[in-house]
């Protein structure tokens, strides 16, 4: 079958579609999206045409997993993973393709490591998914490894997704915070579009949902691998003592920029959790219960200590978003805002991020930055990410400048 024509916006110019790839801290498997990209900022146009999510095979989500706890992996075995995912990552790009004539990819790959070091600084990120691997399977030229450029301009190289954010959901008159509750919680505080020299402020507010998914595996004996629509935990009570001890974590003190990952909220961190919940004699459904509680208090915390302004709106991303019953706590606890989700502003918040790689591809290509110096606290704005040429780059090469 011959690849479908590319769609041209309304002066003509060809809009490029764009494949964006991402695992997240969870490692729950691919999500991967077919976009459209055209323009420029402040008038770049972003929309998912389709996206789908592919599961890591088993055995590969283990490795991934045994990868991201300190001393997992020797180097032999991170070498052999980072083709295996890039294999998974191309085999899910080339499922969502179905046909079309594809201009780009970006994949954000596996984060496996981001080390922060004490202070908060981060020095080094990893993030394994060979790109060579993709743009070899797939044809496509690939743009990867987004994160890296911005650490070495000072930056903490997260979170990346407030350019989105800033690009696509400012207000016209009031601020919004973005909150992202993936494996990891992130916020994006959004400046209206009348307070021009306003900045935007973003942080990794601390855990999402990873602890409480490894909570739930261990607590089902491996039956369940999240509590869906927190309908355990909403069987429990929080134990009030054991979330205030909770809170008094560094991280949480710590004023942005800041960001973490499983190096912190890590498999040990929750093993530890399960002990602790034990000791004080809670049940199964006490303990998620107040794990749920700590990433809703943390997010609502990191509002009251570092929000630039009271947010008028709260918009929910990722997964954590579908969990009725920390949607319910963080609710309780922010007061008379607007909650709304991502859907519900022309975004699929299944997508987001593998919307963002896609966007993120894009501007690289273009040769333009992808993030703000206040988003990562990075010296200067950057172009992200690293070219990997597919089959496809002379001709996209062309149409894009006209040179061969």
């Amino acid at each position: 079958m011959m690849p479908l024509p590319r769609p041209v916006d309304d002066e003509g110019a060809a809009v490029l579609r764009v494949i964006g790839l991402i695992s997240g801290t969870s490692a729950d498997g691919i999500d991967a999206a077919l976009c459209e990209l055209d323009g420029a900022p402040p008038r770049l146009t972003a929309r998912i045409v389709r996206g789908h999510t592919v599961p890591y095979p088993p055995e590969l989500r283990e490795r991934i997993l045994t990868a991201m706890r300190e001393g997992g992996a020797d180097a032999r075995a991170l070498c052999v993973l980072n083709v295996d995912i890039a294999e998974a990552f191309a085999q899910a790009a080339r499922s969502i393709a179905d046909h079309e004539a594809v201009d780009l990819i970006g994949s954000h790959g596996q984060t496996v490591w981001h080390q922060v070091e004490a202070g908060g600084h981060v020095t080094a990120t990893l993030q394994l998914g060979e790109a060579a691997v993709i743009a070899e399977r797939t044809g496509i030229t690939t743009v990867n490894n987004f994160r890296a450029r911005d650490i070495a301009a000072g930056g903490q190289g997260a979170p990346l997704v407030s350019y989105l954010d800033w690009l696509l959901l400012r207000d016209a008159s009031h601020w919004r915070a973005v909150q992202n509750i993936g494996g990891i919680g992130n916020v994006t505080f959004l400046p209206p579009l009348n307070a021009p020299t306003a900045h935007l402020i973003a942080f990794d507010t601390g855990p999402g949902s990873a602890l409480l998914d490894v909570l739930t595996e261990r607590l089902s004996g491996g039956e369940l691998a999240f509590d869906r629509d927190g309908a355990w935990a909403a069987r429990g009570q929080v134990d009030a003592d054991w979330l205030a001890g909770l809170m008094a974590l560094p991280y949480l003190q710590q004023p942005p920029p800041r960001t973490t990952g499983r190096e912190l909220f890590s498999h040990a961190f929750a093993e530890s959790l399960l002990q602790e919940g034990r000791a004080r004699g809670l049940d199964d459904a006490s303990i998620l219960a107040t794990i749920t509680a700590f990433t809703a208090e943390s997010i609502a915390d990191a509002y009251r200590r570092f929000a630039p302004a009271p947010p008028h709106e709260v918009i929910l991303a990722g997964g954590g978003r579908l969990n009725r019953t920390l949607v319910a706590m963080l609710r309780q606890r922010l007061g008379d805002v607007t909650l709304s989700l991502n859907d519900e502003h022309g975004i699929d918040g299944e997508f987001k991020e593998a919307l963002l790689c896609a966007l993120l591809a894009y501007e690289t290509w273009h040769n333009r930055p992808g993030c703000l110096p206040e988003q990562t606290g990075a010296a200067h704005a950057s172009v992200l990410g690293q070219i990997t040429p597919g089959a496809n780059m002379a001709r996209l090469s062309r149409e894009t400048w006209g040179n061969a």
